[in-house]
């Protein structure tokens, strides 16, 4: 396997041939993958200085490339090569080795309580209790019994029993399990199945929990499921979540007071005195950290002076709550690194998981990849992240997995599948069908429109259509769905109320799907666009006092920036936003939402909008209702109400009432749920001339309070022909 490696010492620069030396044949072609292609790609004249060394080399270093995926893999088909798995029971614990890392979990409990690796004795955390390192936890309540101010009762999943599954050549799989207790009035009424694989040859772990409530059980609610991990502070500074997510953080100890003071919430502490200084006058927050469900593939911490990686990687989202949009916590200061699979944030009290009394359930959350990389000394150990990602599409290639014992997660020749092609028809806007591009496209349980952003208790399988429309839904499990859809750049939500049975070997074709978009007229002005986020109107920079740096010169996240809601007040000190749509521009003029404004007593008041616009001539004659589309991208304990050409009117000609508890102003989001709704205007309530609608926000107790707006639009009344041609 490694015959070519000797040769080479002869012709390859010394610094080169010290390496191998010093280092495993893997470690050399990590060493040349990471100090030659990567410099290949990213430096600027590099390869140019690359081939007037000769073709060779630039040959030497592509085989090296195509080599380190196989590398990446951690497979290999030389008996030598082969690790033994071992496992072994000592006192209270039982450690699984495949000669490339070690696993240690308590017994029977099922915590991970160590991880060696490249010799570091133990990733995790080493202070504390051992059963605070590694851990699947939970927050339930019994439903009308939770304690005022308390979120509910923690759960660390303590297992009482320990089984080996399978124990062979090639992987060990060891269950931790636990069942309820009919006798118990104060445990979970929920039986869990905690799983830990590990493979031959693999840098890295896989862990899963089978969840199942039986008939007849006492009613409960969920409001989180997690598996955590907290590393060895020590060691792993560095925190990666995407490309451009990346930084040197805090440290626990910077949080608590004198070192940090805490602001308008808990999570959210400036640092005072930081251990790093260069750290000083930063906000740190675990929220500003969150991501769309769709975007969490990989994130994790480096261990810089050990040139180690711990990593985190879900090859799929089809187990998580309410959909790829729904945002969840990852990485954040501890280090800690976090599997969520169900939680409210961002949503609410809508997306507590809530069983009526006898009602059953199962569910599998997982598998996920905890996977561990190194680097020689030497090789910048930042480019672990690129190397973690390449891992990512290798599990993502080889979802869902084959190796796992439960018969409750299926392989792949046990799923189905549905294609087809959406199409959009607006004829106000082209005369012929529009392919659906970007459009995302999946089958939840059956519900009503939109239902799949609330839906929790079952599994999700959601596809990006292509340019010309065509989606392709795979490995979904067998069960019962509806198909949902959204498109950027159209208001509303696809349904197809048809359900559709999946069973192992499914393949559904639908053909082509038409979604017609709310439409009753052609449009006589618009604010925004219809993307389900307030991202593009416009957003505040921070107060200098409170920022955090990663987020400085970074327009995609600026609006993870903290206290912005304080911001409006600030630019608009004596009235409220008036926004003419002849003159403005949504993305200087509309501030990216609408929040209470704080009193010199300390209280707050609800804000009014104005929206000016005008009539023409043309508009005298029309009778009917003018029809006003308004897309909500988040509320938090707020009313929408519009009035048009009269403030004073009671009651106003639309109100939402009291809705949402997302709480995205002060988590420092973009959106929450999505909210749209039609409003009828009566044509006689608009003049000739100036017009004008005003949006109040009236709910006032809190500064986070308010709403975001994703999209308004006018229509007139249907007394013109649609397009002819497009």
């Amino acid at each position: 396997m490694y015959t070519f490696v000797l040769p080479l010492v002869f012709v390859l620069p010394q610094s080169i041939s010290r390496k191998l030396q010093d280092k495993s044949a893997d470690s050399f072609i990590m060493y040349m993958l990471s100090s030659h292609v990567y410099k290949l790609v990213t430096t600027i004249g590099y390869p140019r200085h690359i081939l007037r060394q000769g073709g060779w080399v630039v040959a030497l270093i592509m085989f090296l490339s195509l080599f380190e995926i196989s590398i990446s893999q951690n497979q290999s088909s030389d008996p030598e090569s082969t690790q033994v798995l071992q496992l072994h029971y000592q006192d209270g614990h039982v450690v699984v080795d495949n000669g490339i890392f070690q696993l240690t979990l308590s017994n029977p409990e099922g915590f991970v309580t160590g991880i060696r690796y490249n010799g570091i004795e133990n990733v995790l955390a080493y202070t504390g209790n051992e059963h605070d390192r590694g851990y699947w936890d939970l927050v339930w309540n019994f439903p009308g019994k939770k304690i005022k101010k308390s979120k509910g009762t923690l759960d660390r999943i303590e297992a009482t029993k320990m089984e080996v599954i399978t124990q062979n050549d090639d992987k060990i799989e060891i269950s931790f399990s636990r069942t309820w207790n009919a006798s118990s009035t104060t445990s979970l009424p929920v039986n869990i199945d905690k799983r830990f694989v590990m493979l031959r040859n693999s840098s890295g772990f896989y862990s899963y929990a089978i969840f199942e409530r039986l008939k007849g059980w006492p009613a409960v609610e969920l409001d989180n499921i997690r598996l955590v991990f907290k590393l060895n502070q020590d060691k792993f500074h560095y925190m990666a979540i995407s490309d451009e997510r990346q930084r040197y953080m805090p440290l626990p100890e910077d949080r608590i007071p004198p070192r940090g003071k805490p602001l308008a919430y808990p999570e959210a502490v400036q640092l005072l005195d930081p251990i790093e200084p260069e750290l000083k006058g930063e906000v740190d927050d675990k929220y500003a950290y969150s991501m769309e469900s769709k975007d969490i593939k990989v994130h994790g911490w480096i261990s810089t002076n050990d040139s180690v990686g711990f990593w985190q990687i879900t090859p799929s989202n089809e187990f998580r709550s309410a959909g790829p949009l729904k945002q969840f916590l990852g990485s954040h200061v501890g280090p800690t690194n976090l599997a969520v699979f169900h939680s409210t944030h961002y949503v609410g009290a809508e997306l507590i998981m809530s069983f009526e009394e006898g009602e059953a359930w199962k569910k599998v959350f997982g598998p996920v990849f905890i996977y561990l990389n190194s680097f020689p000394k030497g090789v910048d150990p930042l480019l672990l992240w690129n190397q973690a990602k390449n891992q990512t599409k290798i599990e993502e290639e080889k979802w869902p997995y084959s190796f796992t014992a439960s018969s409750d997660f299926p392989a792949s020749d046990q799923r189905g599948s549905v294609t087809g092609r959406l199409l959009v028809r607006d004829r106000y806007i082209r005369s012929e069908d529009i392919p659906a591009n970007g459009s995302y496209v999946g089958l939840a349980a059956p519900g009503d429109v939109g239902s799949w952003q609330r839906e929790y208790k079952g599994y999700q399988f959601w596809s990006k259509a292509d340019e010309q429309g065509y989606f392709s839904i795979n490995n979904v499990r067998s069960g019962r769905y509806n198909l949902y859809a959204f498109v950027p750049g159209f208001i509303g939500d696809y349904h197809n109320e048809t359900v559709f049975d999946i069973s192992p070997g499914t393949n559904i074709s639908l053909g082509e799907l038409v979604y017609e978009p709310p439409r009753d007229g052609v449009t006589l002005w618009e604010i925004g666009v219809p993307d389900r986020t307030a991202a593009e109107f416009y957003i505040p920079d921070p107060n200098p006092t409170f920022i955090n740096k990663l987020y400085l010169n970074h327009s995609d996240n600026k609006y993870r920036q903290y206290g912005l809601w304080e911001r409006y007040a600030e630019l608009y000190t004596d009235k409220d936003m008036v926004y003419n749509v002849d003159v403005d521009n949504y993305s200087k003029n509309w501030f990216y939402m609408q929040v209470t404004r704080k009193q010199p007593d300390g209280g707050y008041k609800g804000t009014t909008w104005e929206i000016k616009f005008q009539l023409d001539d043309k508009m005298k004659n029309f009778t009917g209702n003018f029809k006003l589309r308004i897309a909500l991208a988040t509320s938090n304990v707020a009313e929408m109400q519009v009035r048009v050409n009269n403030l004073s009117v009671n009651p106003p000609l639309f109100t939402t009432g009291e809705i949402g508890k997302d709480n995205t102003i002060a988590r420092h989001g973009i959106h929450g749920l999505y909210w749209l709704y039609n409003v009828d205007v009566p044509a006689a309530s608009l003049r000739h001339g100036n017009n004008s609608i005003y949006l109040t926000q009236p709910l006032a107790i809190s500064p986070f309070q308010g709403l975001m707006y994703d999209y308004i639009r006018l229509e007139c009344p249907d007394t013109v022909s649609h397009l002819t041609k497009s």
